[in-house]
């Protein structure tokens, strides 16, 4: 039986995930990590990306990540996360709009164009995307 560690992933506005979990693997701001039970203590900063974790009955989940903090103990991984979006919760629709916004931005290239505003809008649009498809 393998050893758990207690993921929770809390927003500004609630908690997205309080469950055990067998490993969890996030986008780290100086790249991806993984952790499992008994994991060295640290703290890091967080990317916008995609967070996978395998719950107790051996099923991945994926969550949208904006952004944010992790905190790995050896017995639980807390992200503390600008925002997130469970996979099942991703507006595709949305998404795609928000990604065809952002790419419109990027190629008008005008002198009031936001450049990083728009970079920024087009990997969140993107990485949601990604999570709504990942096997």
């Amino acid at each position: 039986m393998t050893e758990k560690l207690f993921l929770e992933v809390v927003t500004p506005q609630k908690a997205i995930v309080s469950e055990e979990a067998e490993i969890v693997v996030a986008p780290g701001s100086e790249g991806e990590f993984g952790a499992l039970k008994g994991h060295t203590t640290f703290l890091t900063s967080l990317k916008i990306g995609t967070l996978r974790y395998k719950d107790v009955n051996g099923k991945e989940r994926y969550l949208f990540i904006n952004g944010g903090f992790a905190e790995v103990l050896p017995d639980k991984v807390t992200i503390l996360a600008e925002s997130a979006e469970r996979r099942k919760d991703i507006d595709v629709e949305r998404a795609t709009k928000a990604k065809e916004r952002a790419e419109r931005r990027l190629a008008a290239k005008t002198a009031d164009t936001d450049l990083l505003r728009a970079e920024v809008a087009l990997r969140r649009a993107l990485h949601r995307l990604n999570v709504k498809q990942a096997k």
